[in-house]
This record gives C-alpha cells, sequence and structure tokens, in this order.
C-alpha cells in the first residue's frame, strides 16, 4: 500500500498528501507529516485567484480527527503565497481555516457533539483544552446559525428567566407561531430590551400584530414605541400568579395574625398557602380536599379570595371583548364589595391592565410557550455548569429553539 492509498483511506487534505507518519510507543498518539502535491495550484485566501508562487512555508502542528482511537496530530507546511493583487497572503485550503489549530472535519465532529454533551466531557473525549472546544462551538453556532430572520414574524412572546442568583435576568423573544427563538439578551429594562427592536427595524415593527408578556411597564412601553400596531396581550399565568402573591399570601397571613391566640387555628391557616394556590382540580389527595373545605368553610375572607380566584381565570375563555368586559365589571364588583383590603387594591391596579387581558378575546397567545423554553435554558445552564459567556449562552438557546419545520 503506497502513502497515496493511506491518504485515501485516512481522508484527503486537499493540495497536501502524506509525507510519513508515526505512532507513539503506547499507541495513543499518532503523528503524521505532510508535504504539498507537486504541481497543485495554491489559491490566495483573501481574493481567491491562483497565486504566482510561495512567498515562505511555516510549519504548523494541527490537531485532525482520531485514527483508530489514537489522537492525531499532523504536522503541516503552511503555504503563505504570493498575490498579485492582496500581496502576502496564506493560502486558502478547504480543510483547515487560516490560523486554525484544528481541521474543519474535527471542528465540525467537536461541534456536533457539544450538541449533546457538555464541553467539559466532549474536550475530555478528544483530549483537547475546555477552551479550545467552547471557541469552536461557538464559531460553529455563528456560521450555522446566521443573523436571526425576522421577515414573516407577525406575533411575539416576551418573557424574562434568571440567569444567575441575585435577581440577575435576561429576556427571550420567541416566535409565537413557529416557536422559534428570535433574540435573547440580558438584562430586562427598556434600555436593554431596545437592541432587539433595532434588529427589527421600523419596517418589521409595524408588521408586528400581538405580542404576548407579562404585566411588565418596561416591555410594553418598548413594543408601544416600536410596535405602533401591536396588541399587548396580558398571559393568565403571570395574573393568577400575581393575585397569589398579592391578595391570597396577604389575607391569610392576616387571617393567621388576626386568630394568633387561637394556636391550633392559626396553624392551620399559616400551613394553608399551598393548597390555596393550588388549583382544586390538580389536588390528588383526598385529605387536602377535606382540609380545603373545611378551611374555606371556616374562614368567610380565605374564602372569597379562593373563590374571586378561580372566576378571575374565565376571563381568559372569552372569545368576545364586550362579553369579556360584562364579566370583568361583575367581577369588579364582587371584589369592592368584599371590603378585603388586598383583593380591593389588587382589582383597582388590574383594571389598568384589562386592555392587554381582553385582547386574548382575539389573540390566543400565551406565554406557555416561553415557559417551556425557559425549562429547557435551565437545563443548558446545567450541563454546562453555568455559562460566563452571555454570548455564547444565548447562541445555544437559539440553536436548541429553531423552530418548527
Amino acid at each position: 500500500m503506497d502513502k497515496s492509498e493511506v491518504t485515501a483511506i485516512l481522508g484527503s487534505w486537499e493540495g497536501y498528501e502524506l509525507d510519513s507518519g508515526w505512532r507513539a510507543a503506547d499507541g495513543r498518539e499518532v503523528r503524521l507529516r505532510l508535504r504539498g502535491v507537486a504541481g497543485s495550484g495554491v489559491v490566495c485566501h483573501g481574493c481567491g485567484s491562483t497565486a504566482t508562487g510561495v512567498h515562505e512555508t511555516t510549519w504548523r502542528q494541527v490537531r485532525d480527527l482520531p485514527i483508530l482511537g489514537a489522537r492525531t496530530t499532523i504536522l503541516v507546511p503552511r503555504r503563505r503565497v504570493w498575490c498579485a493583487r492582496c500581496g502576502p497572503k496564506l493560502e486558502r485550503l478547504s480543510w483547515l481555516e487560516p490560523y486554525a489549530r484544528v481541521t474543519n472535519r474535527l471542528a465540525e465532529s467537536v461541534a456536533r457533539l457539544c450538541a449533546v454533551l457538555p464541553v467539559k466531557h466532549v474536550a475530555e473525549h478528544f483530549g483537547l483544552g475546555w477552551q479550545t472546544v467552547k471557541e469552536i462551538d461557538k464559531a460553529w453556532l455563528k456560521r450555522s446559525l446566521g443573523p436571526v430572520d425576522l421577515s414573516g414574524v407577525r406575533m411575539l412572546v416576551m418573557d424574562e428567566f434568571a440567569i444567575q442568583k441575585g435577581h440577575r435576568y435576561a429576556t427571550v423573544v420567541a416566535d409565537a407561531q413557529t416557536k422559534r427563538v428570535l433574540w435573547v439578551g440580558r438584562g430586562r429594562s427598556r434600555k436593554e430590551i431596545r437592541a432587539f427592536f433595532q434588529i427589527l427595524g421600523e419596517r418589521g415593527g409595524r408588521q408586528i400584530q400581538a405580542v404576548a408578556i407579562d404585566m411588565n411597564a418596561a416591555y410594553e412601553l418598548e413594543i408601544q414605541r416600536h410596535c405602533p400596531n401591536a396588541r399587548i396581550v396580558y398571559d393568565l399565568f403571570h395574573v393568577v400568579a400575581k393575585y397569589g402573591r398579592e391578595v391570597i399570601d396577604r389575607v391569610r397571613v392576616d387571617e393567621a395574625n388576626r386568630v394568633r391566640h387561637d394556636k391550633p387555628a392559626r396553624q392551620v391557616v399559616k400551613g394553608s398557602r399551598w393548597i390555596l394556590l393550588r388549583n382544586r382540580e390538580n389536588i390528588r389527595s383526598q385529605e387536602d380536599l377535606v382540609r380545603l373545605d373545611e378551611l374555606l368553610e371556616a374562614n368567610q375572607a380565605l374564602a372569597t379570595v379562593y373563590i374571586l380566584k378561580d372566576d378571575l381565570k374565565r376571563l381568559w375563555s372569552y372569545r368576545r371583548e364586550g362579553w369579556a368586559r360584562r364579566f370583568w365589571d361583575h367581577w369588579y364588583e364582587r371584589a369592592m364589595a368584599s371590603r378585603i383590603p388586598a383583593l380591593m387594591a389588587f382589582a383597582n391596579n388590574l383594571k389598568g391592565y384589562l386592555h392587554g387581558i381582553l385582547a386574548h378575546c382575539r389573540w390566543r397567545l400565551h406565554t406557555s410557550l416561553i415557559e417551556g423554553i425557559n425549562n429547557k435554558i435551565k437545563v443548558i445552564k446545567r450541563m454546562a455548569y453555568g455559562f460566563h459567556d452571555d454570548e455564547y449562552f444565548f447562541l445555544k438557546i437559539r440553536a436548541a429553539f429553531p423552530g418548527l419545520p
């Protein structure tokens, strides 16, 4: 078997052929030495034209795919050509990028494995440095994802997720129709999310018809500024969660303090938080159902806020704004008639957000899509033991949610 046949088996290196090779005594490493193929033209990396000659040659050590499980290193006489247009330039190679220390096929294998394994494990598998693997994967993601295409986007979903401890957040924007992540950025203020709308542009902003968000004033103000034709749609999950924090928890604490001299009764009220926050249909334990019924029968204030919580959800079931508005008026009157301060304050505050709730009658949008994305983001973070490079982290998120085919 001659060297050309060996080269054909191991894989070709365009413009080069195998000159010599040797294997370490322990069999764990193979080193190959290449030489330029006589008569093959050299191409300028700058302009792509055939060069008139070789300016200089520098030996470079490059990692390639393992051969029979052995780490493979090749020695390449990297040629700097003389180009009539560009002057001295590296030659263009299909299998090796300028100044790269790994071949393109090894880089591709590394990137594909990084899609399913943490960077640390991929680095150990190939015997590469963690930083090297991370930079390979990052460059691969940039090339494969490219600039985000916002053409044809009509409906958006926006939400925040915790990126680090200490109330540090990032914002994720997705296409509500294709479930494709369009943009991820650190922060949740108007200034920080404005970068997305700048990418969207004035024309793209006018094409947005509806955006589902939580009751985040910064999000709404930026949407109104850049998307004049968009309707704001408030999500059921966030409104009900806010009701639980501001009404049910407050009333539960007030009622526990009211009966503080009756320790058994106080203990029952204090320990009822999760039962009150859960939907009745989601309570599987018969014992918990009995506890809930006894609690609501014994405490009028808790019974009132619990019933009004379930009724509030019905607002998102209407298809016509007129019917939804009449239901809201009735619900608001009941909240005011309860004379429960926390409930009255919540109702008055929610009144200012009614436009976004009623918009759900036409635009059946919700942020559950983003909640699913946020859950997967947590998995991505755990796999990487956290990310110190925002750009890389956000590229991984975009790659994980390419959208429906």
